[in-house]
């Protein structure tokens, strides 16, 4: 295989969707202070700073989707993901900013 594997994309609506119908297992890589400041309903905190592939919780089946403030922390998962022979490639393309662009909603607080 040549080059590096491409970092599957989803849009904020693609993320809505999927999460509505209970398909994706939704991980927010910020650290406790930005998820506990404002997050989006359903995700869970796994911080970049501690993040560890192996010790992820188990999707039962969904695929997991990395999410962050902009994208770019997610796709720093991503890449710890390959290196841990995780197939987790898929991420919040801009992050809890386009979530927000959006006009979809967030927990507060």
């Amino acid at each position: 295989m040549f080059g590096a594997p491409k970092t599957k994309d989803l849009t904020p609506m693609q993320v809505k969707a999927a999460l509505d119908a209970d398909q994706i297992l939704l991980i927010d890589v910020r650290e406790p202070d930005e998820f506990n400041a404002e997050k989006i309903s359903g995700a869970l905190n796994v911080p970049l700073s501690t993040f560890n592939p192996t010790g992820l919780p188990d999707a039962a089946g969904k695929t997991v989707v990395l999410q962050c403030a902009g994208g770019k922390r997610s796709a720093m998962a991503i890449d710890k993901c390959r290196q841990a022979n995780r197939a987790i490639e898929t991420h919040l393309a801009g992050g809890l900013a386009a979530w927000k662009a959006a006009g979809l909603p967030t927990v507060t607080g």
